[in-house]
């Protein structure tokens, strides 16, 4: 196989985009809480490791191989990993009596992701 794939829909119609999205917004609106000496330290890590999940699920989406979106597939996932700890820790730290509802949407974007690899792989394999 030459690894090309068929140019699906936008990334923009793909719900784990959609969601993804959805929780950088709602971590925006929840870090405004944190501490201000938080600002360059936890608040701008979880908002990178936020930003990276749909971006990076775009740039895949983008690509002309299989292979090649299930490598920004992985990027992402490991970012949505970090982002994980990242809320984990804020939530210990006593940031914000909140992030158990970010903690929930972000399991669902990691299970949505772990689909989308584990069928692109299976689908290039063929």
């Amino acid at each position: 196989m030459s690894g090309d794939r068929p140019k699906a829909r936008s990334h923009k119609d793909l719900q784990v985009w959609q969601r993804a999205m959805s929780l950088v917004v709602s971590l925006y609106e929840l870090l405004r809480s944190f501490p201000a000496d938080e600002r360059f330290g936890l608040v701008d890590q979880i908002k990178r490791s936020a930003i990276s999940i749909p971006s990076n699920i775009a740039e895949g989406a983008a690509r002309q191989t299989s292979r090649e979106y299930i490598q920004f597939l992985y990027i992402a996932a490991e970012s949505a990993a970090e982002l994980d700890t990242q809320l984990i820790l804020a939530q210990r730290l006593g940031f914000s009596t909140e992030i158990e509802t970010q903690l929930e949407e972000l399991q669902i974007v990691r299970k949505q992701l772990n689909v989308m690899i584990t069928t692109l792989r299976a689908n290039h394999e063929k």
